[in-house]
């Protein structure tokens, strides 16, 4: 599915950096993350909402063994 603005879960997760599952679990559980637009059964997340979440959100630095 291809609509101009929107990501779908897999994509939402790529541009984050996190997998899909995760991209649901913020969903219900960050008050401020974006909602996603219903398409059926898929959900679609806004281009601009996921980037202003992230840039609110910097990813976490992994720990790397020394």
């Amino acid at each position: 599915m291809d609509i101009p603005g929107y990501l779908t879960t897999d994509q939402a997760a790529e541009r984050l950096g996190i997998n899909p599952q995760s991209v649901y679990n913020l969903a219900n559980r960050a008050p401020d993350f974006p909602e996603p637009v219903k398409v059926g059964r898929a959900s679609l997340w806004p281009v601009e909402g996921i980037d202003a979440w992230r840039a609110a959100h910097p990813a976490r630095r992994r720990k790397t063994a020394e």
